[in-house]
């Protein structure tokens, strides 16, 4: 089992489609409030479709409190700038890949505490292109900790 946890996450539909991701792989989703939208809201139901009643999702009052509950051993910090591409990295099943706001990322402290596990998505350098879509990172770096471990559970 995998788990993807979002950190302040500000756009209903990014949530709806990791969601749909998280459901049809198993994997537990973490969201880090404060969320930028209502669980209820209409593009995020909508972008998840059907599959809420697969979901495992976890709701944190806090980074703090996620840590409390979860503690700080397998944490995978997704960030534009980080130390390694997220294919060379070796994720353990148990695995968390945390994902910062879709404005802001993750907070700089929380960065630096764990630099050496930080992985990015090989992007061209230009400005312009600052990131990938929320979701669409989410899926590439969670199917390649799936492929390292076998696709687990998975037909």
């Amino acid at each position: 089992m995998f788990h993807i946890v979002l950190y302040m996450p500000e756009i209903p539909g990014n949530t709806g489609n990791i969601s749909r991701t998280c459901a049809v792989t198993g994997t537990v989703l973490h969201l880090i409030k404060p969320l930028g939208f209502s669980l209820e809201d209409k593009y995020l139901k909508r972008a998840g479709l059907d599959y809420w009643d697969l979901l495992d999702v976890r709701i944190h009052e806090s980074l703090e409190d996620f840590l409390d509950r979860h503690g700080e051993d397998r944490l995978w910090l997704v960030e534009t700038a980080g130390e390694r591409r997220y294919d060379e990295a070796r994720y353990p099943e148990d695995s968390f890949f945390v994902f910062g706001r879709e404005t802001l990322g993750l907070p700089k402290d929380f960065v630096e505490r764990y630099r050496a596990y930080t992985v990015r998505v090989p992007m061209r350098p230009e400005p312009k292109a600052r990131s990938l879509n929320l979701s669409n990172t989410a899926a590439l770096v969670l199917y390649e900790a799936l492929r390292q471990n076998g696709f687990p559970g998975l037909g």
